[in-house]
């Protein structure tokens, strides 16, 4: 996973970059495309302190 932080349109946009990997949830219920798996520390810093990501993107 990488995180920055770049300028659009004038405002601080944060931007994710994971690889795609589909598989099966754990329950099968859905399919897993894309997953930090828990919350993972960033290098971007924000008033000193890490941005933490958590992020699960899927398809029902």
């Amino acid at each position: 996973m990488k995180a920055e932080i770049k300028k659009k349109d004038g405002f601080d946009v944060l931007c994710v970059e994971i690889p795609i990997q589909k598989r099966p949830s754990a329950s099968g219920k859905t399919t897993v495309v894309a997953s930090t798996n828990g919350n993972q520390p960033t290098t971007v810093m924000i008033d000193g302190k890490p941005v933490v990501i958590g992020l699960n993107a899927y398809i029902k």
